[in-house]
């Protein structure tokens, strides 16, 4: 069993250890936690294990390598093509990290199966990842679906009020008819392929999904494949938004129990429009500049002058 290793100055700024690597933007917090557990953590060359806290002379290391954390954090909202896997994994050769082609090291918040697309965040901040993908915290996604049939009132009144998959019953959610064969659909939920295992157990098969909305930011004008940073007004709604949320699944759990036997009025979501097509996509473009088979059109420009407006 590693030992505890308690920092030598206990009076100096510290804070814990999976924070501080995941604040590195090397991996997530739940992935560092993992790393710390398979002893793959040092501080100042010992052991390491959960509970441990780093200070401002401290010396962390992942596997040999320095961690050092990032001084600027990022968030970026993608709209994912279909086809590109939501994934940091280098074996996947369709992985999202290798299609946005970011000089930082970014991973998804969340993921959007392979055959979906649209919105989907990614960033290097480790502690906002588990605020935001909680179902507990009750954080809001909204997709538009295309089915292969006619979507009939049964269909709607039976999505609405949950479906057996999975050994559990999905929570109710908002569904709403908006041609003959597509709907919307609000979910706060994300167990796997869950709008597709909901639709075939009502004998429906989804042909196109697409998400159009996580918490407060919409996809907007964004092209496919095209990625753009969330605007500071953005951020602080979604911090705000996030600033009672359980990072941890038992706690949102007893959330969740304790909202149920308590009846409290829902507030209104005041969503805000995304920013116009010509704010992002001139930023988005620029940026593609920079990547290997542009590098001859981009050179003697930085990466950071590219990004620009």
């Amino acid at each position: 069993m590693s030992k505890f290793y308690p920092l030598e100055n206990k009076n100096q700024q510290s804070i814990n250890l999976n924070k501080f690597i995941s604040s590195s933007g090397m991996c997530s917090r739940r992935e560092a936690e993992k790393f710390i557990k398979e002893g793959r953590v040092t501080i100042n060359g010992k052991p390491t294990q959960l509970g441990n806290r780093v200070g401002e002379k401290d010396v962390v290391k992942l596997d040999g390598r320095l961690v050092k954390p990032k001084d600027v954090t990022l968030y970026i909202a993608l709209n994912k093509p279909v086809g590109i896997v939501s994934t940091t994994d280098d074996r996947e050769p369709k992985n999202i990290i290798r299609h946005i082609n970011y000089p930082e090291r970014l991973f998804p918040i969340g993921r959007l199966d392979k055959p979906s697309e649209g919105l989907i965040f990614l960033t290097n901040d480790g502690d906002i990842v588990n605020k935001i993908l909680r179902a507990g915290n009750n954080h809001e996604k909204e997709y538009f679906v295309t089915v292969d049939k006619t979507i009939t009132p049964h269909f709607i009144e039976k999505m609405s009020n949950g479906i057996p998959i999975l050994g559990t019953v999905t929570q109710k959610c908002f569904v709403e008819k908006v041609a003959d064969k597509i709907f919307k659909i609000v979910l706060t939920q994300g167990l796997n392929r869950q709008i597709r295992r909901m639709c075939e157990y009502l004998d429906y098969e989804v042909t196109k999904l697409k998400r159009t909305r996580i918490m407060n930011v919409e996809l907007g004008y964004l092209q496919s494949g095209d990625w753009r940073e969330l605007t500071t007004e953005e951020m602080k709604e979604i911090n705000a938004m996030i600033s009672s949320s359980s990072k941890t699944e038992e706690a949102s759990l007893k959330l969740s129990k304790t909202k149920k036997t308590v009846a409290v009025p829902k507030k209104k979501v005041h969503k805000k429009s995304a920013p116009t097509k010509n704010e992002f996509n001139k930023k988005s473009a620029s940026f593609r500049k920079s990547s290997p088979k542009n590098k001859k059109k981009g050179a003697g420009l930085s990466s950071k002058k590219k990004r620009r407006f």
